[in-house]
């Protein structure tokens, strides 16, 4: 997080001399490309690169982690969720059915549902270095005016790019709001309660954090009602320069992997991958 609340971290890499649209253009066609298979092997090999390009940018790992290790948690619950409600939804795609565990005697888990949650879970976790690029290498002064020229109004540009400024303010709320109920005795730390009891306390902390939340809302509408927002149909933005040929060369890159996923996903070879 910088000086100025954003999630921008200042490096000297391609990726930060790129402009922001044709970085939005990149997440586009690359979320099209991976929505359009269902092979664990192509997401193996767009994670690979995907990484690559993380390591080509300069960001600190320190900074990116526990968006991989909250995109982690989420994708195991989430196949959690399948396993209980559908345990045999990958052999109804495969046409096989190998059952590798029983649980109560009443469900029946299969090696394909097991190799169909693997594939989704890395299905998601490809999108995220892409992702990682757009927020945390577009400077908060140019990010909704590069999404403004791709077309996107700049009332729903300025609402996006808010939302994610706003997103390390809500961590410093949250980390406020656990010290003033510390100082009250109510226990967070491993060591002082239990991890029931723990967890119980941590949803005595949404109240107030809603009411803060809904508080700065109501303060930074007002103050861009006093600025006049909203008022014209357009604006001119302060940071916004030309593109440049490298923009051009991943601009095109973009749209190329935007066409092929359209394609192959109206196409018979998006199907789910199963190798046994």
């Amino acid at each position: 997080m910088t000086k100025s609340g954003s999630l921008y971290i200042e490096r000297d890499s391609v990726f930060h001399r790129m402009d922001g649209s044709i970085k939005l253009l990149m997440l586009i066609g690359w979320t099209f490309f991976v929505f359009a298979f269902m092979d664990i092997r192509i997401f193996a090999g767009i994670l690979f690169l995907g990484l690559l390009m993380l390591k080509a940018s300069n960001l600190p790992w320190r900074a990116i982690w526990p968006f991989f290790a909250f995109i982690i948690v989420f994708t195991l619950f989430n196949s959690a969720f399948l396993v209980a409600v559908t345990p045999a939804y990958g052999s109804k795609l495969t046409g096989t059915y190998t059952v590798l565990f029983t649980l109560f005697g009443v469900y029946r888990v299969t090696y394909e549902t097991i190799f169909y949650c693997l594939t989704l879970t890395l299905k998601y976790i490809s999108i995220l270095p892409v992702t990682i690029l757009f927020i945390f290498t577009t400077h908060p002064s140019s990010f909704a005016g590069s999404i403004n020229r791709l077309g996107v109004s700049y009332k729903v540009a300025y609402a996006v790019s808010i939302a994610l400024r706003y997103m390390p303010d809500v961590k410093a709320e949250v980390d406020h709001i656990v010290n003033a109920q510390e100082a009250r005795g109510v226990a967070f730390k491993k060591g002082d309660a239990s991890i029931f009891v723990r967890l119980k306390n941590y949803g005595s902390v949404m109240v107030p954090l809603l009411m803060s939340s809904l508080s700065r809302i109501e303060a930074v509408s007002n103050a861009m009602d006093l600025r006049g927002f909203g008022k014209s149909k357009k604006r001119t933005w302060y940071h916004r320069e030309p593109l440049s040929s490298l923009d051009f060369v991943f601009a095109a890159l973009s749209v190329a992997a935007l066409l092929a996923g359209i394609l192959i996903k109206s196409s018979h070879y998006a199907g789910f991958w199963y190798p046994f």
